[in-house]
């Protein structure tokens, strides 16, 4: 029997339940009698390391296609990384389904009850009277709901995936222990933490003591992480624009080296960080 996936490309656009039904029809056919040998090896085990590289590219096209540089290009990229993050996570809901214990829709309907259930100041009547409210508001339903019956209260911190990078996680910590009301009164008060901090890491550093200079160091990014998040900022999301910032930098003063001639192996520090300092002057 054809499938959606056999139908021919239509110019007309299709409806989200249609492409969803297309990519189905896709998934189907691949896993099918007459399918991919590969697709059909797979299991939901062996596609996460899939699906954490498709996501890695689906955030790097998002963040090139930030509004200051956004063009037909860089949208299409987002796209394309979206439906292939899409493909994969309806190939394992798939898997599931033919085990028989749950289907894409099961996990959809799923979803949306539990948004709907987490945002009673949208869906009832209940009226918050700012973020934090609403935040801690969330952070309390999320709680509530992960209890089972007879079960202990869970702790605030059980559903912060164990497998985040530590800049990440640091901010999530930090965030959700904010929802809770465990977090300095104002930001001059931890500004005040965030500069004790940094004393600290001084003296460990003058001690010479590697254990304790990674302990503090630690500390001081940990701080430092908070500081920005109180300010509307995301340590990682800054950390990866300053990493391509001085990749492009340092690529500029590659290709003037080379236009005058010469590798930047063969260059001083004098002379890199005049070629540096006419790449940020043009920037």
């Amino acid at each position: 029997m054809p499938t959606n996936a056999d139908a021919p490309t239509s110019t007309t656009p299709l409806t989200t339940a249609e492409a969803l039904d297309k990519l189905s029809g896709v998934i189907d056919s691949l896993l099918g009698d007459n399918g991919c040998p590969w697709d059909k090896e797979q299991t939901p085990w062996t596609l996460t390391d899939y699906i954490l590289e498709e996501s890695f590219e689906l955030v790097e096209a998002i963040r090139n296609d930030a509004p200051a540089h956004s063009t037909a290009e860089t949208t299409n990229e987002v796209m394309e990384e979206l439906g292939d993050v899409a493909f994969l996570l309806v190939f394992v809901a798939e898997l599931y389904r033919r085990a028989g214990h749950f289907s894409l829709a099961d996990s959809f309907d799923y979803s949306a009850t539990k948004m709907i259930r987490r945002h009673p100041h949208v869906f009832e009547d209940l009226h918050l009277g700012s973020k934090d409210e609403l935040l801690s508001n969330w952070e309390r339903i999320k709680r509530r709901e992960k209890n089972g019956e007879g079960e202990a209260p869970k702790r605030v911190f059980d559903s912060l995936p164990k497998g985040l990078p530590p800049m990440l996680k640091a901010y999530r910590v930090n965030s959700k222990a904010a929802r809770t009301g465990f977090t300095w009164e104002s930001d001059e008060d931890q500004k005040a933490h965030l500069d004790s901090e940094w004393q600290e890491w001084l003296e460990a550093e003058a001690s010479g003591d590697k254990e304790r200079m990674q302990e503090e160091f630690g500390d001081y990014l940990f701080s430092l992480i908070e500081y920005g998040r109180r300010h509307g900022l995301k340590a990682n999301m800054a950390l990866e624009d300053a990493n391509v910032k001085f990749l492009n930098r340092f690529c500029a003063i590659e290709d003037a080296a080379r236009d005058g001639g010469r590798d930047i192996a063969d260059l001083s520090l004098d002379e890199m960080n005049t070629l540096w300092e006419r790449v940020k002057a043009k920037k």
